[in-house]
């Protein structure tokens, strides 16, 4: 095996020049869904729920390198995605904290900074103060069940920083307490009590009381789905991070990490639902496990006990070198795929969509987890 540093410092190489490409070539939407062979996206007109993660590899892009070909790039983005700000649902949270605090937070940019938090602005209006969290919204992305009265883990890291960041710039401290109300009913929601996640749950709105809990696009109703275990480690692990004060947050991390760490194959690339009879004869999903590699990262660097943060450390850069090894073009020396390309995510094999494609948000959580493993990015910025 190549020496690890030098690994992934190629594999930043790769990835940053696939973001140039893409940059260069799109003129219009986002990057959405890759095909693993050509290369050529399929765009989301106006970022769908995977803008801001586009968005925030060009700001990381900007932080490492300071060219102003690319915090150009980073701002027309993320003005692109100012109108999303009064959408119906609880995924905007990936958008405007990905998108826009992250050009604030990592290169103080003001325009990002205002559009960051009219985003929170917006977001914490969709508050409900009797459930004690935000429902999924009427417009929420490739949901089956959506609403004021649906739940899913997916967005609960970004809406927790989002509105953390957004309560400590205006000094409104109810952004704070509705995102900490949020992250504790979810652990009510979504953690089983083996430390797994079901991804998605029905409240009653009047109360908060939990109606039925579902997964909704994993094999089936009670299964874990690979990438909303990767979801509820990245949530609880930013939710110990913004709300410090939360110590039931920092354990909810640690289950679920110590959860995925028991049961991923033994190559660390997580096959797209941890509970499908066909396993190994069905999909991986590359995604998730460049989740669960960031979620990692952030938690070894939250963990205070040495030889248990030393643990969660060592198995992210594992799993980002299996990721880099096995599936980020090119893979082979006959590979003449365009390099930089993260190949094998699986998004929906309920729908039969995209199941072996390049997503744009493993794309974004393997960039960011290299550059922290590099030690260009500390995993706590955001």
């Amino acid at each position: 095996m190549e020496d690890p540093p030098k690994l992934w410092e190629d594999a930043v190489a790769r990835m940053t020049r696939r973001i140039e490409d893409t940059a260069r070539s799109v003129s219009a939407g986002f990057p959405h869904l890759g095909d693993p062979e050509t290369g050529a996206w399929t765009l989301s007109a106006n970022g769908d729920w995977t803008g801001g993660h586009w968005t925030g590899m060009l700001w990381l892009l900007v932080k490492t390198t300071g060219a102003p070909r690319h915090l150009e790039w980073a701002r027309r983005w993320c003005e692109a995605l100012r109108p999303r700000a009064a959408s119906n649902t609880i995924f905007r949270a990936f958008l405007f904290y990905y998108g826009a605090m992250a050009g604030h937070v990592l290169m103080g940019d003001a325009r990002a900074r205002e559009i960051a938090l009219e985003g929170a602005r917006q977001l914490a209006r969709a508050y409900n103060p009797n459930a004690r969290a935000f429902g999924l919204g009427a417009q929420a992305e490739e949901a089956s069940d959506v609403g004021a009265a649906e739940a899913s883990i997916d967005a609960l890291g970004p809406l927790c920083a989002l509105l953390a960041r957004a309560a400590d710039e205006q000094g409104q401290a109810s952004l704070r307490d509705a995102a900490r109300q949020h992250a504790l009913s979810h652990v009510d929601f979504c953690l089983r009590a083996d430390g797994s996640i079901c991804q998605s749950a029905t409240f009653d709105e009047n109360t908060g009381k939990v109606a039925r809990r579902y997964t909704h696009k994993g094999y089936a109703e009670n299964s874990t789905w690979a990438r909303a275990q990767a979801w509820g480690m990245l949530g609880f692990a930013l939710a110990a991070r913004y709300l410090p004060a939360q110590p039931r947050l920092l354990e909810a991390a640690h289950q679920t990490a110590d959860w995925w760490i028991a049961r991923v194959p033994a190559d660390k690339v997580a096959f797209w639902d941890f509970d499908h009879p066909g396993i190994p004869h069905t999909y991986r999903d590359t995604s998730a496990s460049a989740i669960a590699a960031a979620a990692l990262i952030k938690l070894a660097a939250l963990t205070k006990q040495r030889e248990r943060a030393g643990r969660y450390r060592e198995f992210a850069a594992q799993t980002a070198t299996a990721l880099v090894e096995n599936y980020l073009t090119p893979v082979s020396a006959r590979d003449s795929r365009a390099p930089g390309i993260l190949t094998e995510g699986c998004y929906n094999p309920r729908l039969n969509l995209a199941v072996r494609h390049e997503l744009v948000w493993g794309d974004y959580y393997l960039f960011e987890s290299l550059l922290a493993l590099c030690g260009k990015l500390n995993p706590l910025l955001l």
